[in-house]
């Protein structure tokens, strides 16, 4: 399998891009291209060293910047990295994409280049979600501000399976973000949706979830609209950082508190990496046409790493076929029930 990384995209680009390529490489069989300036990619392949044609180039001339507008520089810059990398896959030259670049630009380009699979109303984007138990997801993240209930349902059904064949997760329990745990709560979208998973077939949906009891993994997917997963994202990972930085400043108070904090070191530190980014390192689109993943903006090499890793597990599971049949299975008994 062969998967695409835009080179010049994220803070860090094009050099963690690059290293974190190289360890990837190392890890996995998958073929990785990188995308990018030829010249600059040659010059820091060189210094590097990796499996024998495990990495290649493909040379884009432009670079969408982070601040530029998403649309506008995906139709005007058609030689940029991220368009190029896109459009490999688009082409069947790569099977997977990951990019740590523009976020609206990426998911603008993914809908445009790759389009969406058949049946799918909205794309959307899934973000691992740290709890005291295992891992679940929750979608969608950031792809779509304003949702209607049938999107939140095909949300459901795209969780489940990520959740269920790439996290291990059986039976994976399916729950909606909403403002309190009775049916009756919550806005139009929240009602709505509620009312037509509890008669959605092929799901563990196990009703309303209240964001206090996410992080202790009341649920393995949770399902909203993408304004409202973004903010839940973005708190908990503010929260988490500054959580570690108040903890940094007791321990640091005085020797009795910094002997604790030896102590509790190994322990913090499996803490910290489960809310850590970069060892999720990427999160895919479900729904789009093609195997998309996004890295955090500033991804480091390990994180761009386990990016790619996490890319090359996707494909390995073939979540976007089992995504295509559930959907026509349902589309089948929605034309039956007609």
């Amino acid at each position: 399998m062969r998967i695409a990384v835009d080179a010049f995209g994220g803070d860090n680009a094009p050099e963690e891009i690059v290293k974190g390529c190289v360890l990837a490489a190392e890890q996995i069989s998958d073929e990785i291209i990188l995308v990018g300036d030829e010249t600059k990619l040659s010059a820091l392949l060189e210094q590097e060293n990796f499996p024998e044609g495990r990495i290649s180039i493909r040379h884009a001339s432009e670079v969408i910047e982070t601040a530029e507008p998403p649309v506008e520089s995906i139709r005007k810059k058609k030689d940029s990295s991220l368009v190029v990398a896109l459009s490999l896959v688009k082409n069947g030259e790569a099977d997977a994409v990951v990019s740590a670049g523009n976020t609206g630009a990426y998911l603008a380009g993914a809908f445009r280049i790759l389009g969406r699979m058949k049946g799918i109303k909205r794309p959307a984007l899934t973000t691992p979600m740290p709890t005291v138990k295992e891992a679940g997801v929750i979608l969608d993240a950031g792809a779509n501000a304003d949702c209607r209930p049938e999107h939140l349902v095909q949300f459901a059904h795209m969780g489940a399976i990520y959740a269920e064949h790439v996290l291990g997760i059986p039976n994976p329990r399916v729950a909606l973000l909403n403002i309190g745990a009775e049916e009756a709560k919550g806005n139009s979208l929240t009602k709505e949706t509620h009312l037509l998973l509890k008669e959605e077939e092929g799901l563990n949906f196990i009703g309303n979830i209240e964001p206090r009891d996410v992080p202790y993994g009341a649920a393995d997917v949770i399902v909203c609209d993408g304004f409202t997963g973004n903010v839940v994202i973005k708190l908990i990972e503010g929260t988490a950082s500054a959580l570690f930085s108040m903890l940094k400043g007791v321990f640091y108070k005085s020797f009795i508190t910094k002997l604790a904090a030896m102590i509790l070191k190994p322990g913090l530190k499996k803490v910290k990496a489960k809310m850590d980014y970069s060892e999720y390192g990427g999160v895919p689109l479900l729904g789009v046409d093609g195997v998309v993943f996004k890295a955090h903006g500033s991804s480091d090499r390990k994180a761009i790493c386990n990016a790619v890793r996490a890319a090359g597990t996707y494909l390995s599971a073939g979540v976007n076929d089992k995504i295509k049949e559930v959907l026509l299975n349902r589309n089948e008994e929605e034309k039956e029930a007609e």
